[in-house]
Order: C-alpha cells, then structure tokens, then sequence
C-alpha cells in the first residue's frame, strides 16, 4: 500500500486542481474522479449557495457524479461549475441522455467578496475560466494547502481561513479522506489564543501539534453579525457506499465541522459537505459504515485545523492576518 499523504487525493481515482488568483483574493477548487461516484450531500448552514445541490439528495435519480466544485466568489462563483463542466465535455465525460453526455457537477461556493482583494472583474465574473482551469490542473498526488484555491480569500472570525485535507485508514482498510474550504463565520482557534477546537483529533503534530489549553474560552466569536460565510468540503471514501449511505457520510462530514468550528451552523453562514465513493473496495456491513461515518467526522475535523494552519495573508491592505502571523513561534 502506498505510502499516504494525508490529502484527498489518498483515494484511488481522485484528482485535485486548483486555481488561485491572490490579486483577486479568490480562486477555485476541483475534486475529480477518474469515474462517476456515487455521491450526496447536505447543507446544514442557513445561507447557503450551491448549484445542483437538490439532485444529491438520495430520493433523486442521478446517484454519481463527475466532479465537485468548491469556489468563492459567493453567487458569482457559481460559474466555475460550468467551466468544469466545459472541460469535462471535452472528455467526453457526463450523465447519457440519449446521443447527449451531460457531466454531472455539484458545486458550493464561499462568500470572499469582503476580504481587500480587486472584484472590479467588469461584465463577467471570472469564474467560469477558473473553474476550466483549475479542473485541467486536477492531478493525483500532493497539492498545496492554504491560501490557494477555494482557500484563497477564506477567513474566519479571528486568522485566515484557507484549504485545507486530511485522511484516514478504517480498521478494514478502507480509505476515508476530507477537502475543506474554510471560510467560518466563527473560529476554528480558541479564545484569542493558537490552539485549536481541532485538537483532540491532531495526528502527528499536522497543525502544530500544541494540543488544548488549560481553559477553553468558548464565548462567541464571530466576522460580524451581519457578514455572511459558508465553510465548505467533501468526504471521500473508496468504500463501496449506496447513495444513502453517502448521504449519511455527508452528515458525519458536518459532525467534524462543528467540532473544529465554533459557532458553526449559524442562520447566515451555508455549511456544505458533499460526500462520495469511489466504490473501489467491497463493503456491505454496518459496522464498516459506522467507522467510516466516526472518520469522516475526525478527518473533517482535521482538514479544517489544516487549512487554517496552513494559510497565509493575502497580499493586500488590510488583509486578515494568518495563523503564522500571529504565532510565529507556534505559540
């Protein structure tokens, strides 16, 4: 078994591309799969934004999908999907209908239109040719973490937000892995201090390994009252998982967030996890399904610690200071 980089891309048959534009303070995120996966989702914030998004939903036809999309740009960043869409078709990638292939492309976006970067963009968003572009870069392997991608223009209610990965191996070896934009309304660090809520699930010192302090401050922080932001990933297994089952991951996914994310949920953030099998490796029992769902929660959870350690400011006036910023020395 390959040595694991504790990224999505751990499962077999899934690519990763990004594309980032700091000027802009924004960028865009592909998860590809090397075939259509069965996959669902839930949104469980109260303002959030998507494009098909419905057709997750387990009593709905489709049950695989080619790719999910996870982009900033609030509403305008919904063109990103049709880029990704774009270069799909090009493959020859997509749901057949009749002599048609149409790719199937769930999408969440963030809202980063607040963060210092130049959203003059004239007429048309860049969106779509960012999405386009981030998908003919998707690639196996190692990816960057941070300040690149969706993570791009993330922030949270005290450092920078960013992308950010994690996985994990089942006890029957089934691989169970987590992409995350983090982009919270609340905070992912505690009080005004460097550690995490994410602590207790850190694996070998990943986002810096300084544990939980000896009080935990857990009085509400937030970007503001009236700021909308939306944290938003996936979940991938190479499990053989049905459409429900999937949906249930996705659930668990969210169970990571709010314990790495304090508050999370909230009326105007649109917390989004989609989820996915590969169905690479047999699985038809209950107890497997519980430790992936009990993974999924602590990989979500660590993607999200992940993301924020490793962010950097943007490099604009009044940019929101990173965690290195204001931790140099990891304390």
């Amino acid at each position: 078994m390959p040595d694991l980089l504790n990224l999505i891309t751990d499962i077999e048959g899934v690519s990763v591309g990004h594309a980032t534009d700091l000027a802009l303070g924004s960028g865009v995120t592909v998860i590809v799969f090397d075939e259509p996966a069965v996959a669902s989702g839930t949104v469980l914030g109260g303002a959030p934004g998507g494009r098909d998004t419905g057709l997750l939903d387990p009593s709905m036809t489709v049950h695989a999908v080619d790719a999910f999309v996870l982009s900033g740009g609030s509403a305008f960043g919904l063109d990103a999907a049709g880029g990704v869409q774009a270069g799909l078709r090009e493959l020859g990638r997509g749901f057949v209908v009749g002599p048609v292939r149409i790719p199937i492309v769930p999408q969440a976006i963030l809202m980063d239109l607040l963060n210092g970067g130049d959203k003059d963009w004239g007429l048309h968003s860049p969106y779509r040719d960012m999405g386009y572009t981030a998908l003919k870069a998707a690639a196996k392997g190692t990816f960057a973490l941070g300040t690149t991608g969706a993570g791009t223009g993330a922030t949270t209610a005290t450092v920078k937000g960013g992308l950010g990965s994690a996985s994990a191996v089942s006890s029957t070896g089934h691989r169970v892995a987590a992409i995350v934009a983090v982009n919270a309304l609340g905070s992912a660090t505690i009080g005004d201090g460097p550690h995490f809520w994410a602590a207790p699930f850190e694996k070998d010192a990943e986002f810096g390994g300084l544990g939980m302090p000896d009080v935990a401050d857990h009085r509400m922080r937030l970007k503001g009252m009236n700021t909308p932001a939306t944290t938003i990933g996936a979940v991938v297994t190479d499990a053989q998982l049905t459409k429900a089952e999937a949906h249930r991951l996705s659930l668990a996914g969210h169970d990571g967030l709010a314990r790495a994310l304090l508050p999370a949920h909230l009326p105007l953030d649109g917390d989004t996890v989609f989820a996915a099998s590969t169905g690479k490796h047999r699985r038809d029992d209950m107890a497997s399904l519980m430790e992936l769902c009990h993974l999924a929660t602590i990989v979500m959870a660590r993607a999200i610690a992940r993301g924020v350690y490793a962010a950097t400011a943007l490099p604009v006036e009044g940019a929101q200071k990173a965690w290195r910023d204001c931790y140099p020395n990891g304390r």
